[in-house]
């Protein structure tokens, strides 16, 4: 991708592709390290990231930070995203065509971050990611190999807070997750399968 991840986020700064502009207080692009390892993506702003214009400053992103301190990460550390880039009313779901209009913003994040872990919190993050129609509740804690990166979905923390918070099944369930995060990382990067060929390991 040709612009920088600055210039990205003043263009969905103005966006107007979907319904979800019109009730907006300000687009929510996204934060953290412009070459993070890891990137976490999310579904929508909710109330807080509305108005403050940052994704995860809610309950749900003081979870976050939490549970990235636990593994020895910082937010600024890693990039925080979401599916669309502007609240839905009352916080419902994303609509198909709402997610389509904001998926270019969310590839050209992922490729002008680069991260080796991407980390999908929840249902919408991870079918737009894995492109097919998965529950989260079967697929959380698995390893998937995608264009050269190492996907690993996980529960919402906005779901862990509905769901029982701290005694949960749900939060234990998400802190092994984010620990297997962590033990990824600490993996040698793959071998780019270019670079395989020059050395003859093909």
């Amino acid at each position: 991708m040709s612009m920088t991840l600055e210039e990205l986020g003043a263009l969905a700064s103005t966006c107007t592709l979907c319904r979800l502009a019109a009730g907006r207080t300000q687009v929510v692009f996204g934060v953290g390290s412009p070459s993070a390892d890891v990137m976490f993506i999310g579904e929508g702003p909710g109330y807080h990231e509305d108005k403050q214009g940052e994704p995860f400053v809610g309950a749900a992103g003081q979870l976050l930070t939490r549970l990235l301190g636990e593994v020895g990460l910082r937010r600024e550390d890693v990039y925080i995203a979401n599916v669309v880039k502007c609240r839905p009313p009352g916080n419902r779901d994303p609509l198909p065509d709402e997610i389509d209009s904001c998926r270019p913003y969310l590839v050209g994040q992922l490729e002008l971050v680069r991260p080796r872990v991407v980390v999908t919190l929840g249902n919408f993050a991870t079918r737009m990611i894995l492109e097919r129609q998965v529950s989260i509740s079967r697929v959380r804690g698995q390893r998937f190999e995608l264009d050269g990166r190492t996907v690993v979905p996980t529960f919402h923390p906005a779901a862990i807070l509905r769901g029982g918070g701290e005694a949960s099944a749900q939060m234990a369930a998400i802190r092994s997750d984010f620990a297997a995060v962590r033990a990824i990382l600490a993996e040698p990067p793959p071998v780019p399968a270019a670079v395989e060929e020059q050395l003859g390991l093909f």
